[in-house]
């Protein structure tokens, strides 16, 4: 079980597994590594050498943002009280936020890279149909840019079916994980977002494990904040890309969902977390019904739209009633009202 704290053995030392082995933790830097990953220190909060604090308050970006979110406040006073600085440095999450370009001071981690590989296989550079994209700037701006930048992408793509088809994919979808590449990377880890585009998905691949007790498994009903400034400044801009509220990721599945799609794929790798947007349909409704059908003697509507994904009591029973027409389902005797359900047809 994963946990959001550091489990010191007897002897004085954490260790971690990885396969089937339990490595010590014997190191200083081993040690931070560790409390970076777990989120139990935060990278956000270190001082920029490079930086100035006038990269900040000299900025448009802040200057836009007070002007809209608190215009009476003088700039220099609300970084300091923010704790975006220490002294005369910027901390990252003040240059990530508010710095015009902090690529210049934190560069090889806080741009996002994008790449078009005209192929449904691995990447490979010489499938690559131009050069990749990189999308600067402050992580507000990053954000829209990028899943402009994708969306334009996608839209010019085509698939063989009846003649040439755009490929969609859901606009909320492609923002909502953006936007969680970008506010809970680890900008400890110098290396770029990486947004894959091919012919039959998109790959988003964020630097940094999941944080503290999140996993794969849990990660649509558990929250852990790797950069808790971030996130809570980032949404007190306008027309804030995240909602603060843990629900981004859920918004991106039922998106997919609702048009039909598979749900995207998460995987944790050893140094970043991907995340894997296919173009594949789902079975359709009938054809999920009969097939939970093969291992369960009735099914009810409530059922129904659990295992489909679909919303809507009458659409669930439009299901159900083009099975009846087909001579697959009928209603189970004796079943009325709220205890109404299908059976398979007796033949």
């Amino acid at each position: 079980m994963k946990s959001g704290s550091i489990v010191f053995a007897t002897n004085g030392m954490p260790y971690i597994r990885r396969g089937a082995q339990k490595l010590p933790i014997d190191t200083p830097e081993k040690l931070r590594r560790l409390e970076l990953d777990k989120g139990i220190a935060q990278f956000e909060n270190e001082p920029v050498a490079e930086a100035s604090i006038t990269d900040l308050t000299e900025s448009k970006v802040l200057f836009d943002f007070m002007t809209a979110v608190i215009p009476n406040v003088e700039n220099e006073l609300w970084i300091q009280k923010q704790k975006l600085c220490k002294g005369d440095l910027p901390t990252v999450a003040g240059v990530i936020l508010f710095s015009e370009e902090p690529q210049i001071t934190l560069p090889k981690r806080s741009a996002i890279k994008i790449f078009r590989y005209k192929t449904s296989g691995v990447a490979d550079r010489d499938m690559l149909s131009e050069q990749p994209l990189s999308i600067e700037g402050c992580a507000y701006d990053q954000i829209y840019s990028a899943v402009r930048t994708t969306k334009g992408i996608i839209e010019s793509m085509k698939r063989l079916g009846e003649g040439f088809e755009s490929i969609q994919y859901p606009e909320e979808t492609l923002h909502e994980i953006i936007t969680n590449a970008v506010i809970h990377r680890d900008y400890s880890i110098a290396t770029d977002i990486q947004i894959r585009i091919f012919d039959n998905r998109i790959e988003v691949e964020s630097p940094g494990k999941l944080p503290g007790h999140v996993t794969v498994q849990n990660i649509l009903n558990e929250q852990s904040a790797r950069n808790p400034k971030i996130v809570r400044i980032i949404n007190k801009f306008p027309n804030a890309p995240n909602k603060d509220v843990g629900e981004g990721l859920n918004t991106a599945f039922d998106a997919m969902t609702k048009l039909r799609l598979k749900v995207p794929e998460i995987i944790e790798q050893s140094n970043s977390v991907v995340v894997i947007i296919r173009h594949e349909r789902l079975a359709s409704p009938e054809e999920i019904v009969m097939e939970f059908m093969k291992s369960n003697s009735e099914i009810n509507n409530s059922k129904g739209r659990e295992i489909t994904g679909i919303k809507s009591e009458n659409t669930m029973k439009r299901v159900f009633w083009r099975l009846r027409d087909q001579n697959l389902l009928e209603p189970v005797p004796g079943k009325q009202g709220p205890a109404f359900a299908w059976k398979l047809k007796n033949r």
